[in-house]
Parts: C-alpha cells; sequence; structure tokens
C-alpha cells in the first residue's frame, strides 16, 4: 500500500507540477507518508475486528491443554478416548476486509450447549494465559524481492536450477561470441541451439512423472531456449522472416502454456516466461525494431492472460506486469522517438488492457472471506504505470494528459459498472477497487483539462458520491474521504475565485460545490451506518455533528455564487483598458444583499417543507446581511431612494419580514430565540437608518440641505416620529390591552422596550444638540419664533420622551431599566431638558429678532440676551412654584425656589457688572416684581400634606 501510494502521489506531483522532478520527489514522499498512515490504520482495524475471536481461540487452546494434562494416558491404544466436546472455531481470517460488517458477534463458548445426551466436562480452573509473542514487522520490498529470489533458487533442486540459470546465460555468451568471430554458419549456430533447447524439452518433460522437479525445470529451460533462438534468428541475423519467427513464437509460448498447464506447474509457467521476457534484454544491442518488440511482447501477455483465465497464479501474472512495463518504461525514457509513438500508444493500450484483465481474472478465481480477493498490484499498477507512460507519450500535446485520465476513467468505471450488475456479490472487493480507480482519474482529469476553478466543483462532486457511496456500504473511510475531498474543492474554489460571466467557472463552480455540500450535509443529518468499529465509532461521534456547518458552507458558497455575479466585469474596451463593472458599486452591494435574503427565503421555505432545521438558520441573519448593504450603499454614496436601490429595498426588506412571519408560526420557541428577537429589534433600528437616509435624499433633491435649519431639524423629527409610532403601536399591547396581532403577539417587549430604548437615548443628544446648536432660520420662510424648524423639531422631540416613558411606565414592565423611567431621574432629566430649550427659543429670538449673531461669545456678552435670561429664569421658577402650591408638591416648589435663586446670584454676579445700565435695571425690576407675585400666589407647601401626581 506504501509503494503504490508513493507512485500515484509522485505521478500527480510530477504532473501538477510541470513535470519536474522536484514535484515527482515531493509527491512520492507525501505519498508515501499516506500510505503508511492507511496501511497502520487498516491494520488497526482488522486487528479490532478480529480480537474477540482471536482472544476466544486462545482460551479454547488453554483450555484444551489444561484438558489434556489432567487425562491421563489411555492403557490400551486400541481405542482411541473420545475427545471432549468442544465447539470447533475456525480460525481467522489473515486477510479481512476493511471494516467488520454490522451485526457479525465471534464464538462466544459461555452461551454454547453440547448436543442432548453429551455429559457435561468437568469445570476446570484456567491457567493464566501467556501474552501473545508480538509479530515480528514485515519485511520492505527490497528484502521481499530477495527473500523471493533466495527461496526460489535455494527451494527443491537447488543444482538443477542454478545450473539451468549459467547454462542459459553460457549459450547467449556463446551465439554472441559466435557471431563475432565468425566460426560457424549462422544458420548452423542457432540450429545447434535450437536443438539443445528441444533436447532439454523433451527431456523435461519424459522425467516430469519420475522426477518432476528436474523436469519442469528443464522444460522452462528449453522454453527460454526457444525463445532466444527465434528472436536472435528474425531480428539480429534476419535468417528467418519475421512473421515467420513470430508464427513460431506463438507455438512456443502455446506450448509453455500448454505444459504449464498440463502439469499445473507455475513454476514451469514462470521459468518459461522469465527466459522469453528476459531474450530481448540480454542480445539487443539498442538497434533493434520497436514494433517487434512490442509485438513480441504482446504475444507473451496474452499467453500469460490465457493462463490467468484458468489458473491463479499471481507470480506468473507479477511477472509479465512488472517485465512489460519496466520494459516500455525504460524504452520510453532512452529511446522514445515522436516516430514512434503510434506503436507505443497501442502496445501500452494493449498491454493495459490485458492486465486489468489478468486482475480480474485472478480476483475472480481467488475467493476470500468477504468476497474474491482484490490482488493490489494488479488492481493499481496497471492503472498508475500506465496512465504515467501515456502522460510521458501525450504530454506535449494540447490536452493529452486530460484525455488519457478520461480514457482510464472510462476504462475503469466501465469495468465497475459491468461487474457490480453481474457479480455484485462476490465481486464486492474488486468492483469498490474499481469505482475508486476511476472515480480517482476522474479527478485526476479535471485539474489537468480545466484548471483549478472547475476542478473544485468536479471534486466536491465527486466528494459527495464518496459520501453517498460510503453511506450506502455502512463505511466510514469513504464518507471521510467525500467529505475531506468537498474541504479541499472548497478551498481551491476560494482561492482561484474570480469574478466571470453566469456561465464562468466563477459561478458554476461555487454552485456545484454548495449543491455537493447541501446533498452531504441532507445525508449527515442523521446518524449514519457503520460497522461498529472503534475507528468507525470514534468517527461516527465527529460525523454527527458535521451535518450542520456542511450545509452553512454550502450556504455560504450558494449566496457567494450570486455575490461573484453581481460583482463581475466585462472585458475593457480597448486594449489595455480597466474591466467594466456591470453594475454600480451602490447596486452591486445590494444585489449582494439581495442574494444572500433571497437564498434565506429559499433555504427556510425548504428546510420547513422538509422539516430541516439548520436550513433555516440563515433567515435568522438576514438583518446582518440588510445592515450590511446599507452601510455599503452609504460608502458608494448612494441613497435608499435612488433607482434602482429602492425596489431592491422593498424586495430584500419584504422577503425578511416574511421570513420573520415564518419564525413565529414555527412556535413560541423559534420565536423566543435571542437571535429572531435581535432581529426585531435591530429591525426598527435599520427602518429608522433607512428613513433618515431618505430625509436625507428629499433634502437634497429640493435643495433644503443647505439652507436654514431644516436639516437637523428634519433628522430630529424624524427619530422622534419612529419613537412616537412604536409608542403609538406597542402602547395597548404592552399594557395588557386588547388581542394584539403578529409581530406584537410575541414581541411586544421587543418593538416597545428593545427596539425603542436606543431611539429614546439617541433622541435625549439630538434634542440638546439641535436646542444648542440650531440657528432657527426657516429660510426661505420667515422665522416665526415659536414655529422655526428648531422650535418646533425640540418641542416634538421632548414631547415624544415624555410619552415614551409615560408609556413604559404603565406597562410596568419586569424590568430595573424600564421601572427606572418612573423614578425622579428621568423626570428630571426631560425637565432640565425642556429648560434648555427654553433658553435656547429666547437666544433664537435674540438672534433673528435683535439682531445678536449666532455665536456663542456674542450671545453671553449680550445684556440684552442676559437679561431675557433673568426674566425667562424668574418666569419659569414663578410657573413652577405657582403649580406645586396648588398640586401641594413641596419638592417641584423647592426646585422652583432653586432656579429662583440661582437667578439672583446672576443678577449679582452677572448683569449687575454690565455696562448696559438699561438693561440691569429692566432685568432688577422685572425679576423683583415676579418675586413678589412669587411669594403672593405661590407660598411654600407646608410638609405631610397629600401630594398629587407625584409619581407622574
Amino acid at each position: 500500500m506504501i509503494l503504490w501510494s508513493a507512485l500515484l502521489a509522485a505521478l500527480v506531483g510530477w504532473v501538477l507540477a510541470g513535470y519536474s522532478e522536484h514535484g515527482l520527489i515531493l509527491g512520492g514522499i507525501v505519498g508515501a507518508l499516506v500510505g503508511w498512515a492507511g496501511r497502520r490504520m487498516i491494520r488497526m482495524e482488522v486487528a479490532t475486528a478480529t480480537a474477540p475471536l482471536q482472544a476466544q481461540i486462545d482460551l479454547l487452546a488453554t483450555r484444551l491443554h489444561e484438558r489434556e494434562e489432567s487425562v491421563p494416558a489411555p492403557a490400551s491404544m486400541s481405542a482411541p478416548a473420545p475427545m471432549p466436546t468442544e465447539p470447533v472455531v475456525a480460525p481467522a481470517d489473515p486477510f479481512p476486509d476493511e471494516e467488520e460488517p454490522v451485526g457479525m458477534v465471534g464464538f462466544d463458548p459461555a452461551v454454547w450447549r453440547a448436543p442432548p445426551g453429551t455429559p457435561a466436562p468437568a469445570p476446570a480452573t484456567p491457567a493464566p494465559v501467556e501474552p501473545t509473542p508480538v509479530a515480528p514487522a514485515e519485511p520492505g520490498l527490497v528484502e521481499a524481492a530477495i527473500a523471493r529470489a533466495r527461496d526460489w533458487l535455494l527451494g527443491g533442486n537447488t543444482i538443477v536450477r542454478l545450473g539451468l540459470v549459467v547454462l542459459f546465460v553460457g549459450l547467449s555468451f556463446l551465439a554472441s561470441y559466435a557471431a563475432a568471430a565468425g566460426l560457424f554458419p549462422i544458420e548452423f549456430r542457432l540450429a545447434v541451439v535450437a536443438a539443445i533447447g528441444v533436447a532439454l524439452l523433451v527431456t523435461g518433460f519424459r522425467t516430469r512423472t519420475g522426477r518432476p522437479g528436474f523436469g519442469l525445470a528443464l522444460q522452462g529451460g528449453g522454453v527460454a531456449i526457444l525463445y532466444l533462438t527465434l528472436f536472435a534468428a528474425a531480428k539480429l541475423y534476419d535468417t528467418v522472416p519475421v512473421g515467420a519467427a513470430f508464427a513460431l513464437m506463438i507455438v512456443v509460448c502455446a506450448a509453455g502454456c500448454a505444459l504449464a498447464l498440463l502439469q499445473r506447474s507455475q513454476a514451469l509457467a514462470l521459468t518459461a516466461f522469465a527466459g522469453g521476457f528476459a531474450v530481448p534484454l540480454l542480445l539487443s544491442d539498442g538497434t533493434g525494431d520497436v514494433v517487434g518488440l512490442f509485438a513480441y511482447y504482446t504475444l507473451l501477455n496474452l499467453a500469460i492472460l490465457f493462463i490467468a483465465g484458468r489458473r491463479s497464479w499471481r507470480l506468473l501474472n507479477l511477472l509479465g506486469f512488472l517485465a512489460t512495463f519496466g520494459v516500455m518504461t525504460l524504452w520510453e525514457a532512452a529511446s522514445y522517438q515522436p516516430a514512434d509513438f503510434a506503436a507505443g500508444q497501442v502496445f501500452l493500450i494493449v498491454s493495459v488492457l490485458i492486465y486489468v484483465a489478468t486482475g480480474m481474472m485472478q480476483a475472480r478465481a481467488t475467493p476470500g472471506r468477504f468476497g474474491n480477493v482484490v490482488d493490489t498490484t494488479l488492481s493499481f499498477g496497471p492503472a498508475l504505470a500506465g496512465f504515467g507512460l501515456q502522460v510521458g507519450l501525450v504530454h506535449n500535446r494540447p490536452f493529452g494528459s486530460a484525455f488519457a485520465a478520461l480514457g482510464f476513467a472510462a476504462l475503469y468505471l466501465g469495468i465497475a459498472a459491468f461487474t457490480m450488475r453481474h457479480r455484485r456479490d462476490d465481486l464486492r472487493v474488486m468492483n469498490e477497487t474499481m469505482l475508486a480507480i476511476g472515480i480517482g482519474f476522474v479527478t485526476l482529469a479535471v485539474p489537468l483539462a480545466l484548471g483549478a476553478r472547475w476542478t473544485s466543483a468536479v471534486w466536491a462532486l465527486e466528494g459527495a458520491g464518496a459520501v453517498w457511496v460510503g453511506m450506502r456500504q455502512a463505511r466510514w473511510m469513504p464518507r471521510l474521504f467525500g467529505l475531506l475531498l468537498q474541504s479541499v474543492a472548497a478551498l481551491l474554489c476560494l482561492i482561484a475565485l474570480n469574478v466571470a460571466p453566469l456561465v464562468g467557472a466563477g459561478f458554476v463552480g461555487p454552485v456545484l460545490i454548495a449543491l455537493a455540500l447541501g446533498i452531504t450535509a441532507w445525508w449527515l443529518r442523521m446518524p449514519l451506518p457503520h460497522s461498529g468499529s472503534r475507528f468507525a465509532r470514534g468517527y461516527a461521534r465527529i460525523e454527527a455533528v458535521l451535518g450542520d456547518p456542511a450545509f452553512l458552507v454550502a450556504f455560504g458558497f450558494w449566496w457567494l455564487a450570486w455575490a461573484v455575479e453581481a460583482g463581475r466585469h466585462l472585458p475593457p474596451v480597448e486594449r489595455g483598458g480597466m474591466p467594466l463593472p456591470v453594475f454600480a458599486g451602490s447596486t452591486r452591494a445590494l444585489l449582494m444583499m439581495l442574494a444572500y435574503v433571497g437564498s434565506a427565503w429559499g433555504a427556510q421555505a425548504i428546510g420547513r417543507r422538509l422539516r430541516w432545521p439548520v436550513a433555516g438558520w440563515p433567515a435568522r441573519a438576514a438583518l446582518i446581511a440588510l445592515a450590511a448593504g446599507f452601510v455599503a450603499e452609504k460608502a458608494a454614496g448612494s441613497h435608499v431612494l435612488s433607482a434602482p436601490d429602492w425596489a431592491i429595498w422593498a424586495v430584500s426588506i419584504a422577503l425578511h419580514l416574511h421570513m420573520l412571519h415564518r419564525i413565529d408560526r414555527d412556535g413560541d420557541a423559534a420565536a423566543r430565540q435571542p437571535i429572531v428577537r435581535a432581529a426585531h429589534a435591530g429591525g426598527v433600528w435599520l427602518g429608522g437608518a433607512l428613513a433618515i437616509d431618505s430625509v436625507l435624499f428629499v433634502l437634497e433633491r429640493t435643495g433644503l440641505s443647505t439652507r436654514g435649519a431644516w436639516e437637523e431639524a428634519a433628522l430630529l423629527t424624524t427619530v422622534a416620529a419612529i419613537l412616537a409610532g412604536l409608542t403609538r403601536w406597542t402602547r395597548g399591547a404592552l399594557q395588557g390591552r386588547g388581542i394584539p396581532r403578529w409581530p406584537l403577539a410575541r414581541h411586544e417587549t421587543d418593538y416597545g422596550w428593545y427596539a425603542a430604548l436606543p431611539v429614546a437615548a439617541l433622541l435625549v443628544p439630538a434634542t440638546l444638540l439641535v436646542a444648542l446648536f440650531s440657528s432657527g432660520s426657516a429660510d426661505p420662510l420667515p422665522y416665526v419664533p415659536p414655529l422655526n424648524p428648531a422650535d418646533l423639531s425640540v418641542a416634538l422631540a421632548l414631547a415624544t420622551l415624555e410619552w415614551w416613558r409615560r408609556a413604559i411606565g404603565a406597562a410596568n414592565l419586569p424590568n430595573p431599566g424600564a421601572a427606572a423611567l418612573g423614578g425622579r431621574a428621568a423626570r428630571g432629566m426631560i425637565a432640565w431638558l425642556a429648560f434648555v430649550a427654553v433658553n435656547t427659543v429666547w437666544l433664537r429670538i435674540a438672534h433673528h429678532l435683535l439682531g445678536v449673531a449666532w455665536d456663542p461669545g456674542a450671545l453671553l456678552s449680550s445684556f440684552v440676551v442676559q437679561t431675557g435670561l433673568a426674566i425667562l429664569w424668574t418666569l419659569v421658577a414663578l410657573a413652577l412654584m405657582v403649580v406645586a402650591h396648588r398640586r401641594m408638591r413641596r419638592t417641584l416648589w423647592l426646585i422652583g425656589a432653586a432656579l429662583l435663586g440661582l437667578t439672583v446670584v446672576k443678577l449679582l454676579l452677572i448683569d449687575m457688572n454690565g455696562s448696559g445700565g438699561g438693561a440691569r435695571i429692566v432685568a432688577f425690576i422685572v425679576v423683583g416684581l415676579l418675586m413678589l407675585v412669587v411669594g403672593y400666589l405661590a407660598p411654600l407647601p407646608p410638609k405631610g400634606q397629600a401630594v398629587t401626581g407625584e409619581g407622574r
């Protein structure tokens, strides 16, 4: 497994690195590590699956051993002692599949019952079981090859085998020497060598019964010598026509096959074919005809295929595979010429087909525990070696490597489709192997042909297919592979993403990834079957939490596809120019917003229909997309009411409200989720921002934004109107009057308190700023003291704040903040704002009617302004104290008195030191008279009197 993983990764690295040796080496290292990890995991799976059975075998062996020691030897050997009645347990299969199927259990001696009438064995105390010795590590590839060569040479009749090797080499050298020295005519020399081969063949066949090992060895040597003679006669000395030589080779090959099959000797077949494959290498001078060489090797391979149909001789198949693809690799690396392309192509195709068929025949003839056993080398070898050689032949042709991968994919997928239809059960492992190889070549073909963007899309679909296969077969490894492949595809798509037309990979790639991940998420919504092994159970715990993230990632790629489409560009009109955006900046951002909201609306509909909760999650975050769209629109310098922005906003808001309505219909639990409640409250804030932006748009279009105090007054009025609308809408629901409809049926507090509180908090400083800094100019209209934009908007804001405060106080919400609105601090804040607003009304009157400049320094240094402030403060104090006296509100009266005292201090410190005598006189006289009125009309209420409306 390590070898083939290294070869596959090296091949992929070589192709992807532009046929560089660095990619070959790096890919091989990575592949070896992956293969080592995979082999280790599979071995642990096998150990886990066979551990219970092995433990039972060890226990039974211990009991048998104890029973044999406890039973004395019989006195007479005439009748064997009866064997104790024990169940027979089959030994563990040394080649288990990747996973143990669900439901298979090992034998349990505790529940086994003997047949009726069988005496129960006496109980025995089990002896301690000795620890199982640790199996030695498997030899490596080189060690295994040396061991097999040693076993062949030293096993059986070593002298005969060694003698045949020496004789074969000697005859080869003799033929070469005789040809160089010209001792005998070439025809005579070839005839002598052929006669020796025939003699060995006849002698070996005649001794096959009495001395089978000796006879088989002689027959193998004779077949190899005949191959050598015919090839030399045809290619080196031209004494036999090529056609006749090949005809005779067919006869020799057929004779060797017949002898091997007749005597059921894999050793004879190995000897014959080893000699046959070695002939061209021993006698070649580098100038031979490649067509003849390939035709010769094809005959040998056909003979191996013929034998594979009748005998499961793995070593013979491996010999032919290694010799064929090894020779072609050497030829392609050292002697390939473009003129030889057709010959090499035909030979490669035929060789791949032969050894794929050979591997299938061997699998069919090799039964195993869970179906017929598949040879790894003959399954993956023709694919990897053949593809590598094919890439070497066609890599300089347009899409040559991609078509090569597709060709191999078609071959293996076709075989898998055929065998799964006709031999589904007994060839299960081979079917899955062929399917995996075919999918692997499809995976490899995409980056070779279409680039990273299309690659990501196809890999995502393949990953979904792997998850489906793993789900159908209750196997966790294909499912894990599918998820990893989809993750790599998603990452690759993000790296290679570009802004392309609707049918380009920038759109289709993310869409296909989204579809693949969405289907995978649907499969993962519930626990999938597995084998029950330790690794399978561990992965099942991880897989159980992957369904929801997979859907969210799928939704993200779905939205990304449309977002990229909204931001795509057209080619430049002139060479060297910049690409032209299809949509303007604000429209592009809003289309991305609409893509999210529309996708969330569709996903929510699907989730409700399929009872798939995670599909409704994006709908809960739609407000974030709307807010991001508004920020992007303002950054682009556009307005909500601009065309076509208003249409996009209308559709998006309608979809958002419909999604919130669906969530409320799903039940109280869904409606009370914090993110849903935040969506309701946040929708008010977003709506307020949209309203303010619309007001600014109207002011810009009418030209009022640069004239007078219209802009700040309009903004303040808009905020106040939002708070007033919320108060009017939610007051009845908060106070429990009537039966509210959606959305107040479940969200009256969210709208009346949580949504309104930030609006009120914004309205307080906004009111203060407008009152202090707005001149109140009504240009082009004339200035009217109480009816100018600043005074009216401030008055509306103050009235709205007080109305909302009273409505929240009457609702008795179980919230400390809401309860605080009925306290003195809240009332005092609004009263202070009203006092400031009244003072600024006088400042604006002084500015517009008395000619005082609208400047803090000019206003504070004006004696007229200061006199007016003193009189105003006295009037306010008088009003407070009169009201307090009539309502017996001692605290309110003391506030008025404090203000009156502050006015006196102002007169003494500011007005008295001023140089304006007339203003000073007026101030003192008016304030003095007003104080007299206060003393007459509103004396201090006595303590202990009932206080009316103290909480209002």
